[in-house]
């Protein structure tokens, strides 16, 4: 645990010094945005385990930020703000905040407090990995994985192939239609079922080269399956 990645978002910098201090000193690895904008590019960028998010931000406030990050999932939040009134935290709990903490803290606590967030939300992200023989898929990080014989191997995918595999992963040995994949992959609307075909003709061959090849086949006159291997 104590090598997770810890996202600070906060536009104060003494108090973020402070507060990547503490996380740094108990081991921590630790990344700073002073705005809302710079801190949803990290998070998207560097995919960390916790954001300690701040609500009075320049820009987009601290729930506009948390509503956009759970939107791309479920990394841990806890919101920090120097109102303490009872509907600013329901409001910060509603959204999806896992705790909630009042200026002036201490950093003491603000340090257990998402340890006690991370060892609780880090067992379910392991509940979480959807795995179908050699390959592992991690929802939550947008990582896919093939064991291979010096260790994983991380698949370089775009995020349309990601949400294919990852819906795929949930339900191996089903035979999927281009039209589901479609409506649960693409929610665009607009891709015709040739779209579908060149995004996992593209998985496929990717998959290929990190030597799962026969993982992903296609199902005549159906669409596509995730085979379950033998034993697997």
């Amino acid at each position: 645990m104590t090598d997770a990645l810890i996202l600070i978002v906060e536009d104060e910098p003494e108090i973020a010094e402070i507060l990547e201090s503490y996380f740094a000193r108990e081991g921590f690895r630790v990344i700073c945005a002073r705005d809302g904008t710079t801190g949803l590019a990290h998070h998207q960028r560097l995919r960390p385990d916790l954001v300690v998010l701040d609500i009075k931000l320049p820009g987009q406030d601290g729930f506009e930020v948390l509503a956009a990050i759970r939107r791309r999932g479920e990394t841990p939040v806890i919101m920090v703000t120097a109102l303490a009134e009872d509907l600013d935290k329901l409001q910060a709990l509603r959204i999806g905040a896992d705790d909630y903490v009042v200026k002036p803290f201490n950093p003491h606590e603000v340090v257990a407090r998402a340890r006690a967030v991370l060892r609780r939300t880090m067992g379910q992200r392991r509940d979480s990995l959807l795995r179908v023989g050699p390959l592992t898929v991690d929802p939550d990080a947008y990582r896919a994985t093939l064991d291979g014989s010096a260790g994983p191997v991380v698949l370089d995918l775009t995020p349309t192939e990601f949400r294919i595999l990852a819906h795929m992963a949930r339900f191996p040995g089903r035979a999927f239609s281009r039209t589901d994949l479609v409506d649960a992959c693409l929610p665009e609307g607009s891709a015709l079922d040739r779209t579908v075909d060149s995004h996992v003709s593209n998985l496929r061959r990717k998959l290929g080269a990190a030597g799962a090849d026969s993982l992903l086949t296609g199902v005549r006159g159906i669409g596509y399956r995730l085979d379950v291997p033998h034993g697997g």
